[in-house]
């Protein structure tokens, strides 16, 4: 089980909510540790969790109108870097699972391999093998 004690958890407010976390788990492997659905509406989720492999997460919901600082964005948008081992892989697994390529696996002149996709509704995701400069 990975780790989900992290203390940074990036948040998006997506249109299709259930679909971002369909291609969350089958492009990148997030596995849904929470997801709560609205009991009027039972296609928007209110809230989900989604464990990354490796250690944290990230927290999602459908967009709405409930006066919180998200309501101002409308739409998905941003930008995520996730450290991973296994960056073919999962550049592979993106792009069998439908990713948008933003750049192909990229060998940096700081040593990370990365690649970045986006999801449907636009969010980057870029993923390599830095893991900050603390943890080299």
């Amino acid at each position: 089980m990975s780790d989900t004690n992290a203390n940074v958890w990036p948040t998006f407010r997506y249109r299709d909510a259930k679909a971002a976390i369909t291609f969350l788990q089958e492009a990148l492997g997030f596995d849904v540790v929470a997801e709560y659905t609205n009991a009027d509406d039972p296609d928007r989720v209110d809230h989900a969790e989604l464990a990354w492999p490796e250690g944290g997460g990230v927290m999602l919901g459908s967009v709405r109108d409930d006066g919180g600082a998200m309501t101002k964005t409308g739409v998905a948008s941003g930008s995520v870097y996730l450290a991973a081992g296994n960056v073919r892989e999962l550049h592979a697994r993106a792009l069998a699972a439908g990713a948008t390529e933003v750049m192909g696996l990229t060998e940096q002149d700081y040593g990370s391999l990365d690649f970045s996709i986006q999801d449907p509704e636009g969010v980057l995701w870029s993923i390599g093998s830095y893991r900050g400069a603390q943890g080299d």
